[in-house]
Parts: C-alpha cells; structure tokens; sequence
C-alpha cells in the first residue's frame, strides 16, 4: 500500500511548518519589558577589574558578567545590564556609546541606558557601580552608604 498523496503530505508539511513559526513568534514576544532576561541584573556584587580599563567619556562591554559601564567624568561610573529589554540578547558591541543587540537591531545610549532604536522600548536596567581602591564593583551594596 503506497503512503500519503502528495497533496496529504504537503498539508502536513505546512501545518508543521506553521506551529514552527508560531513558536518563533513567541519567543520574540515583547509582553515583558525585559524580554526574556530572567535576571537582567547581578543578584551580588560583582568585580569587573581594573577601573581604568573603562574610558573617560567612553564606555566598557562586560559580555561575561552581562554589564556595561561608561565613564562620563574622570571618578564618576554608571553601569547597566547587556541584556537588550526586548528579548533578552545580551549586547554584542559597542559602538562609541551605543550597544548594540545582535538579535532584532535594537541600540541603547550605554550612558543613560535609554532605548535609541527598537525593538526594544524599555531603557537597560540600571546596576549601582563604585570604584573601589582601583577596581570596580557593580550589583547589590556596591553603592556607598
């Protein structure tokens, strides 16, 4: 006995095909403002080394602890979470002070964490940052008393 007309398997083939993209859509849902960034910020403090490693004027990507920090004035650090507030993507690059995300195009102002193109609306949540003996701490505690 000879298997499914091909017009059986095509209909097949489509419905896979469709429940296929509706999985794609929903992982690009923007029903949260943090995307899918469970914990878009440090939950403790974190050492992100040597504070001179980030420019006056400039801005440093830490993909490995999902943070960026800029250095408005000589001394003064803001930091932020890499993780894009659409879906979650952890920024790629940096271009000057714009953070780019790799999975939609979203851009953000890494020295106020302000959302420059969308997808993503919502500005990168902020993260408390001091420099302490040379180094810097972002995450919980790190701002001083």
């Amino acid at each position: 006995m000879p298997g499914p007309s091909a017009a059986r398997r095509t209909v097949l083939k489509g419905a896979a095909l469709a429940g296929a993209a509706g999985l794609g859509v929903a992982a690009c849902s923007t029903e949260s403002k943090l995307g899918h960034a469970e914990n878009p910020t440090p939950t403790a403090p974190v050492d992100l080394g040597a504070a001179a490693e980030v420019p006056v004027g400039g801005a440093k990507l830490y993909r490995e602890q999902r943070l960026v920090v800029s250095c408005p004035a000589k001394g003064e650090y803001k930091a932020f979470s890499a993780q894009c507030t659409h879906a979650g993507c952890l920024l790629e690059k940096l271009e000057g002070t714009v953070g780019d995300c790799p999975c939609h195009g979203s851009k953000f102002d890494v020295t106020s964490g302000k959302a420059l193109q969308g997808p993503a609306t919502e500005p990168l949540p902020e993260v408390p940052v001091t420099a302490e003996g040379g180094k810097l701490i972002a995450g919980p505690r790190a701002s001083r008393a």
